[in-house]
Order: structure tokens, then C-alpha cells, then sequence
């Protein structure tokens, strides 16, 4: 039996970026699906996606009865995924920050390196951000040197949100106790993989700034990721290594 790939992707109000990603994302792989995680966008995203998948069985939707953030939503698609027997799990963003065309490359990485994730990385070699103002970029830089220095994680990009899992991995890591829900999700899913002793690469990819609809960043998803860093210390008892 042929290896399942889902790409989880969570959207609020994205109606304008969706018809286009998931043609791309389509063209991947014939064997590739996609599961759209929406909260009740009032723009219609979840409309869409039930309509167009009467026409393409490749595309799924999972519909929750409110907006309860990123990291939330991540967890409802990996469950589903997991309870639908998917082998890999593409994680990534619907305004095209994340090229779909890099979709393979992940899971090539995940495969050839025998990986248990593999993360799109946009500082790996080299910093490959477009469009982004210089403030928001250098405190992206920053706060990848503030994961590694206060967690010790050896990665280069903790806050990337670009991803290729294992279900396996993601069954290794107990979903219902993962407590952050803002940008800091990323760094603690990362640092739970890599604190058990999970197999971690990179992936150098080519981050580019939203073309349509408008960023979720917020000053109280900075904050809950400055603070969420030290209670990932605490969790791993102060070290900053894999536990044995």
C-alpha cells in the first residue's frame, strides 16, 4: 500500500488565497489530499472548501464553531490525521508565505534522512525572506537565537511554521497536553521531537511575505512565546539537551 499524505492547513477569513493554493498544492502529487482547518471564517472559506469538495475528493474540511487560535487548529488536523491513518503530515500556512512547490522536498527529506520531522527552514545557510519590513525580520532572527540560547534547540528556524511530519511522530508526543496556541505552538512542537530524542532536519525554503488578507501576528502571541521558552526549560528539568 502506497505511503498517505495530508497537508494541514488552517485558515480564518483566507477565501481569496484558497482556490488558487489548493490547485497547487493538487498539481504536487496525485496522491497528495488536503485537510482545511477552518474556524468559522465569516468570509465564506469554509463555504468554499464544502463545495469544491463535492468535485474533488482530495480535499477535506474540518469545521470548528470558533475562532481559538493557530495552534489549536493544528492539533484538531493532526488528530483527524491520525485517526484517518495518514502516513505524513504536511503543516503550512494558506497565504502563500509557504511555497507549495517545496511541499515535496519536505517529504523527500523526511524520507531520504529517515527524519521524524522535517522543518521548512528560512535560516538554514542563510537568511531567504522576501518582502518582509526589516523590524519584523530582525525580531524573527531574534527570537530563533532566544530559543536556542535559552532551550539549547539546534535548530535554526524554531518559529517556522512549515512542516513534514511522521504520524508517528506525532503520535509520540501526546496532542492533548501541548499548551501553547500563538506562534510559540511551533517552538514547543519542535522542542518536544527534538527533547525525546526525535530525528530533526532542515530544509532550506524561500519564505515570502502574505500577497492577500491580512497577518495574525499580534503583540499577545509575541508575548506568550517570550514567556512559553522558559516553561519548555522547566518541562526538559533545566537542560539543555535531549532527555536520555
Amino acid at each position: 500500500m502506497s505511503e498517505r499524505t495530508l497537508v494541514v492547513v488552517p485558515t480564518y477569513n483566507e477565501r481569496e488565497n484558497l482556490p488558487k493554493l489548493v490547485e497547487l498544492l493538487l498539481s504536487q502529487n496525485a496522491e497528495l489530499e488536503i485537510l482545511i482547518v477552518d474556524d468559522s471564517s465569516p468570509d465564506g472559506t469554509g463555504a468554499w472548501v464544502t463545495e469544491t469538495a463535492t468535485r474533488e475528493p482530495r480535499l477535506h474540511l474540518l469545521s470548528r464553531p470558533g475562532k481559538s487560535g493557530l495552534g489549536r487548529a493544528y492539533v484538531a488536523g493532526f488528530q483527524w490525521a491520525i485517526d484517518h491513518h495518514y502516513d505524513f503530515v504536511v503543516q503550512m500556512d494558506a497565504d502563500f508565505s509557504h511555497n507549495p512547490a517545496d511541499v515535496p522536498k519536505l517529504l523527500a527529506s523526511i524520507r531520504e534522512r529517515g527524519a521524524d520531522l522535517a522543518i521548512g527552514s528560512r535560516y538554514a545557510g542563510g537568511i531567504r525572506v522576501i518582502n518582509w519590513p526589516l523590524n519584523r525580520l530582525i525580531l524573527s532572527v531574534g527570537a530563533s537565537y532566544y530559543v536556542k540560547w535559552i532551550t539549547g534547540l539546534p535548530v535554526w528556524d524554531p518559529t517556522g511554521g512549515f512542516k513534514c511530519w511522521r504520524r508517528t511522530t506525532l503520535e509520540s508526543i501526546e496532542l492533548d497536553t501541548v499548551q501553547s496556541n500563538g506562534y510559540g505552538f511551533q517552538v514547543e512542537m519542535t522542542h518536544r521531537v527534538w527533547r525525546h530524542g526525535l530525528r530533526l532536519t532542515e530544509v532550506p525554503i524561500v519564505f515570502a511575505d502574505r500577497v492577500e488578507g491580512t497577518s495574525k501576528m499580534s503583540k499577545k502571541i509575541i508575548v506568550e512565546a517570550l514567556f512559553m521558552v522558559w516553561g519548555l526549560l522547566i518541562q526538559n528539568g533545566f537542560r539543555r539537551s535531549p532527555q536520555k
